[in-house]
């Protein structure tokens, strides 16, 4: 059986003075009716499924277009690896230091049925909103199965 694959970047910027070297990470908090009425782990690392005929990180800076609706920032791009979600999806994530305005996002969007069997379908946003966050806020917000990225780029940048 083929598992699906996504791949998404998580983007970081520096803070701090060189005495405290502070970092914030940008999280998207998740789109449509399932998690309006969630803030502690409703928010998302910018990523999406790709197809085999694409690379991850193509894919990855893709998705991020799709997701935030501006272009990806340049590299470099430091892998974070992978992770396997229970569901089997093997998810693939790549930091790139980057400052971003969240006002001037303008999410893609995708439709579903809503409510669940009125055979109305509705268009919702991908992402309703992003935001920085420092790293013990980010643990709040950030869904669980992501987490390994945060803990991840915050090792490589002590070293």
């Amino acid at each position: 059986m083929t598992h699906k694959r996504s791949a998404g970047l998580l983007l970081f910027r520096r803070t701090g003075e060189d005495s405290d070297p502070g970092v914030e990470v940008l999280l998207g908090h998740m789109g449509g009716p399932l998690w309006s009425g969630r803030d502690a782990g409703g928010w998302a690392i910018p990523k999406g499924e790709y197809e085999p005929d694409e690379t991850p990180r193509d894919a990855a800076r893709r998705e991020f277009t799709e997701e935030i609706g501006l272009p990806p920032p340049e590299g470099p791009y430091l892998p974070l690896g992978e992770v396997r979600l229970t569901s089997g999806k093997l998810v693939t994530i790549w930091a790139v230091e980057a400052d971003l305005d969240p006002a001037l996002m303008a999410p893609g969007t995708f439709t579903m049925e809503w409510p669940p069997h009125s055979g109305t379908v509705q268009e919702f946003p991908e992402l309703d909103r992003v935001a920085w966050f420092a790293p013990p806020t980010a643990r709040e917000k950030l869904i669980p199965s992501q987490m390994p990225f945060l803990d991840r780029l915050l090792e490589m940048l002590k070293s």
